[in-house]
């Protein structure tokens, strides 16, 4: 999943209007650039008209760059729904939503997509035979959400530093839409956000957040190349499997004893309710009495936050102000845009 704050409601009002924004831009028809997409170079239509994007937090992305009208149809908004309305307005509600989780290869070519948004274990699956080469063997141009690229040809997911992989990818879809002033201006906007953040007094030793998805054996957390690793940094803390050189992944109940975090941050996601993710915990021997657990310091925050998407400078503005509230970093002057925190928190 991460600043002078006073500058930043007058270019906030603008990447809002942008993010409502119907025209579409004029180019040649037939027209295609070629772009970098996980290391390689990949060509798209200029522009895509018709999108089909998957997953809450590359909805965000299509919508604060203005594309909202070149989007045909998506796929997992519902959980992220009330996020994305919240943020964007209820340009949300024109979406064409087409499949409640991730799609058929069947669902996405219905469509007629020139372009798909997705990522590896984000709607693109060998085992589902809803893949980049399968994408493009019907001519539809895949484009690879890049937290999520393959790193080597292998499973493990991650090729450059979080804020980067979301900064190359509003980017990219800026250029494939032709918006790129709306994209731009998101990621000035996330900038100036970092920054603040960056100057915001800090403690000799950063606490430890463990960030928390689902568990049942092990727990589903997120490494060095995840979204959360980012936007736990930018909040002042220090995220407790930094180390794992991966995205999103699984590690032991063993690991997450060790690492004695200072605070759990809770991905909102079904199956499990932040309710029963707390109740594990608690029940754990061992991390029952952690500090973190008896004092309760957990911070709930929807999907589309974490993920990889523009939403993940809220996270960090939010994550920032419960560190201060539970005293583990000094106050500052951040004041979050938005207040996301959900059921139970």
């Amino acid at each position: 999943m991460r600043r002078t704050i006073s500058g930043v409601a007058a270019l906030a009002a603008a990447v809002s209007l942008a993010a409502c924004g119907t025209s579409i831009p004029t180019q040649s028809a037939g027209a295609a650039i070629t772009i970098t997409n996980c290391g390689e170079p990949a060509q798209f239509p200029s522009p895509a008209r018709r999108l089909f994007v998957n997953d809450g937090n590359m909805i965000a992305m299509a919508l604060a760059i203005g594309a909202v009208d070149q989007v045909a149809a998506v796929s997992s908004l519902q959980r992220d729904a009330d996020t994305l309305r919240r943020h964007y307005g209820d340009v949300v509600d024109r979406l064409n939503v087409v499949a409640p989780q991730y799609p058929s290869s069947e669902t996405v070519l219905a469509q007629r997509p020139d372009v798909m948004v997705a990522g590896w274990n984000y709607g693109y699956s060998e085992e589902t035979r809803l893949t980049p080469a399968s994408l493009r063997a019907q001519g539809i141009a895949p484009y690879v959400l890049t937290e999520s690229c393959r790193q080597h040809g292998g499973q493990r997911r991650g090729i450059v530093e979080p804020w980067q992989a979301l900064r190359d990818d509003l980017s990219n879809l800026g250029t494939i839409t032709g918006h790129t002033q709306q994209a731009q201006q998101v990621v000035d906007d996330i900038t100036r956000r970092l920054d603040a953040l960056q100057y915001a007094p800090r403690p000799e030793k950063p606490p430890t957040i463990f960030l928390f998805d689902s568990a049942s054996d092990t727990v589903f957390s997120s490494g060095r190349f995840g979204a959360p690793e980012a936007i736990i940094d930018s909040a002042g803390g220090r995220n407790a499997i930094e180390d794992v050189d991966d995205s999103w992944t699984k590690v032991s109940w063993e690991r997450v004893a060790a690492s004695k975090p200072d605070a759990f941050v809770f991905v909102d996601y079904p199956p499990q309710t932040f309710q029963q993710k707390v109740r594990l915990l608690k029940s754990r021997p061992g991390i029952n009495r952690l500090p973190a657990v008896t004092e309760e310091r957990f911070l709930n925050l929807p999907y589309a936050l974490w993920t990889s998407s523009p939403l993940n400078i809220d996270a960090a503005e939010q994550i920032r102000k419960a560190l201060e509230r539970w005293n583990l970093v000094p106050e500052s002057t951040i004041v979050p845009r938005f207040d996301d925190r959900v059921a139970g928190d």
